[in-house]
């Protein structure tokens, strides 16, 4: 029994330390990134724009200056923690779809300081642990539906976050409304709001705010004992068990620790982006933030440092394509700008997709397979209705 799990263990332990061409995992992402680019400008040439001249206005708009510098470093700042939300599920085996939803529940506990009266640092900080602690409770529920009735995470969370986004729409338009302005919640203080970095631009000390908190993530993955049995979870769970690893207790962890990454996220939107600091009526800027970190995360590897670079190269897309569409006397259209960036991100992606196909098999046969479970008990009811 022994053999056979050290074999089976050093199995999947070469799989997930596999890459798609047999290089260096970071010199394989720039390859990928590079075809990523020639694939958008085939595409931007067949439609009669000129690449060159609208990846030109990209990078210059994204890292040309310091406000281009400081813009890409906002946008990619909550993408940070919405993709390490992802990344530290995949580590331990499991796909966890709900950032969106925690991301939501994160900024509207942030708002709801501006009830209170504090002290200036102690405002900020009650922000922060507020909406943490927000995000951790939202991704409690679909963690222990999955521990104690095995119900597949990606199923719940998913349901989770439109549930999360309806409440929300409430909360802004019937509870968190700002008497003055009925489009959006009250303002966060002024005294709770994360200084602005970059004079001139939405660049706060919440990219400071979601690199440490990136940081710590690594360490505890790679330098704690909490942190390798997550990671041995993800790679072999059998093994694991018989190594005496709790798994469901490594499945809570990194629900919660993922929850707090998404809180985080939703504070550093709400208290860290000028000029409204509130949270406003639609939700648009926190829409898509979660599911724009599982890009992200794919991009870096699942990696936290990782994720960090490919935060700050898709904030850079973001920033960079406003600018393609204003540019030169053929601008590109905004269309166009997301179809360039979907297939530099796609291809970027597909080196951890193979990675981790094995893993994402496994959870589309679960969930498969509990689909048609779930659709022969209906049938059956319904026959002997």
């Amino acid at each position: 029994m022994s053999s056979e799990v050290t074999k089976s263990s050093s199995r999947l332990w070469r799989a997930t330390g596999r890459t798609l061409t047999g290089l260096n995992p970071a010199l394989e992402s720039v390859l990928a990134g590079v075809v990523g680019l020639l694939a958008g400008a085939l595409l931007m040439w067949i439609w009669g724009y000129d690449p060159w001249k609208a990846y030109m206005a990209m990078f210059r708009g994204a890292y040309g200056d310091s406000y281009g510098l400081a813009s890409s470093a906002a946008r990619g700042a909550p993408l940070i923690l919405t993709a390490l939300t992802f990344s530290i599920c995949v580590r331990a085996g499991m796909f966890n779809i709900g950032a969106e939803g925690q991301l939501y529940m994160g900024a509207i506990a942030a708002v709801t300081i501006g009830y209170f009266t504090l002290p200036s640092g102690l405002h900020i900080t009650a922000g922060i642990i507020f909406a943490m602690i927000a995000g951790a409770v939202w991704s409690l529920v679909p963690a222990i539906l999955k521990l104690t009735r095995g119900v597949h995470e990606v199923i719940s969370t998913i349901m989770f976050n439109w549930i999360a986004r309806f409440l929300a729409f409430y909360m802004v338009a019937f509870i968190l409304v700002d008497p003055m302005r009925g489009e959006k919640t009250i303002s966060i203080p002024m005294n709770a709001r994360f200084p602005i970095l970059v004079r001139g631009t939405d660049l706060s000390y919440s990219l400071f705010a979601a690199v440490l908190f990136a940081i710590v993530i690594y360490f505890i993955l790679w330098h704690t004992t909490m942190g390798y049995e997550v990671r041995a979870s993800g790679f072999n769970p059998k093994a694991a068990r018989y190594g005496g690893i709790k798994s469901k207790r490594t499945m809570l962890t990194s629900f919660i620790l993922g929850g707090l990454a998404a809180g985080l996220a939703g504070a550093t939107v709400v208290m860290g982006n000028p000029p409204t600091y509130a949270v406003i009526s639609g939700l648009p800027q926190l829409m898509n933030v979660g599911f724009d970190g599982m890009a992200v995360a794919m991009v870096g590897r699942n990696h936290p440092i990782g994720i960090i670079i490919a935060a700050l190269f898709f904030g850079g897309l973001t920033a960079g394509g406003r600018v393609m569409q204003f540019y030169g006397s053929n601008p590109v259209p905004l269309e166009m700008v997301r179809i360039v960036m979907g297939a530099i991100v796609l291809a970027m992606s597909i080196p951890e997709l193979f990675r981790i196909f094995p893993a994402i098999k496994k959870q589309g046969t679960e969930l498969f397979s509990l689909l048609r479970r779930l659709t022969s008990r209906v049938s059956h009811k319904e026959g002997s209705a």
